[in-house]
């Protein structure tokens, strides 16, 4: 090991006399500083070196997931850096709790002298989105608001596998529905139809109902049998898909839903903590979303953004069109109860044990 020509001094280390003085609040040029600005603009600053550091733990969890077979070891390192992003992501969240102890009239101080810029500009933000897989769910997404240079490195970005699509593909690639001697899905479609055609016999033999509301109950577990449906017929899963109803390839949602089910079973115990972890991604980013639309309408009411949006309606209209693993929250729909679980044969069960992907 080297030893340093000199003493490393604290302030040298962190660049604070660089990071402390980039602080320009634009009021003061037109006159008179609004004192509310600095606020604004290290808040702002703060989000983005929270966003630098999502984007290093980020990029890493897609280099990890991408390794054919993906081994224990990987899926847990990726397990504890999704983890550390939900952490940053709920940081964020609180953050926005100070932006909010300046009032709309505070704001109004300085917000005219911000025009054009606005938050949609942070090439960082909309990295992430990238990467996280944004694009794979919007078809036209469009960089206009950013500098040709940001513009062109984004469409990169939007061209390069995406979070989402990483974790389709080891989903896909997950063995055990089908063996020489089982196939979990025709014993889970009996499973469901045996627990389906129980609970019609509940509400038929039900003497608080009445016939209407038992005819009632039954339409609605009749439209629970045509969910169901789309999990044993390929073709039908993907005219669903098509219709937007589904993000996920077939295999992989089969795969998902086997993991949600016994996900018990030793060897799925780390798979099942690697999608729960999606699933928090998501409901942050979700989180910020419709916190950061209702700060807009706190602070804007009904005006446009400075960036020439429609502020709080945008905000309010992307917070669930920007869902990115919904797919995943849906699973709850097709689960059915631990005692109505298909037993898995003792060779699968051994199976479980040694090897989660097949090459």
């Amino acid at each position: 090991m080297n030893t340093p020509a000199k003493p490393l001094y604290y302030g040298d280390y962190l660049k604070l006399s660089s990071l402390l003085n980039a602080q320009f609040p634009e009021s003061g040029r037109y006159g008179r500083e609004a004192h509310d600005e600095m606020l604004f603009i290290i808040t702002h600053q703060t989000y983005e070196l929270w966003f630098k550091q999502i984007l290093h733990e980020l990029l890493s969890v897609l280099e990890l997931f991408s390794a054919v077979p993906l081994d224990e070891k990987k899926l847990h390192v990726i397990v504890r850096r999704l983890d550390r992003i939900i952490r940053i992501q709920q940081v964020i969240n609180q953050q926005i709790g100070i932006l909010e102890t300046m009032t709309p009239l505070d704001f109004l101080d300085f917000r005219n002298f911000l025009v054009p810029a606005s938050g949609f500009q942070s090439r960082q933000f909309r990295e992430i989105e990238l990467r996280l897989g944004l694009s794979h769910h919007l078809k036209n997404f469009g960089f206009g608001r950013f500098t040709e240079e940001d513009r062109r490195h984004l469409e990169r970005v939007a061209k390069q596998p995406s979070l989402f699509e990483r974790v389709d593909a080891w989903l896909a690639r997950t063995p055990f529905l089908e063996s020489e001697d089982f196939s979990f899905w025709h014993s889970y479609r009996v499973a469901v139809a045996n627990m389906l055609a129980g609970d019609a016999d509940i509400i038929g033999n039900n003497p608080l109902l009445s016939e209407p509301e038992k005819a009632q109950q039954l339409a609605e577990l009749e439209a629970t049998r045509q969910s169901f449906a789309c999990l044993f017929d390929p073709q039908l899963y993907e005219q669903y898909r098509r219709q937007g109803n589904f993000q996920l390839s077939y295999k992989a949602t089969l795969a998902a839903l086997f993991i949600q089910l016994y996900r018990d079973e030793p060897l799925l115990q780390l798979p099942f903590r690697a999608l729960t972890r999606l699933m928090d991604l998501d409901e942050q980013l979700t989180h910020w979303r419709s916190s950061h639309a209702l700060m807009a309408q706190r602070m804007l009411g009904t005006k446009i953004g400075t960036g020439g949006s429609s502020g709080h309606d945008y905000l309010r209209s992307t917070v669930s069109g920007k869902r990115l693993f919904a797919d995943l929250f849906n699973l709850s729909t097709y689960l059915i109860p631990r005692s109505q679980l298909p037993a898995l044969p003792d060779s699968l069960q051994r199976n479980l044990g040694f090897q989660q992907e097949r090459h």
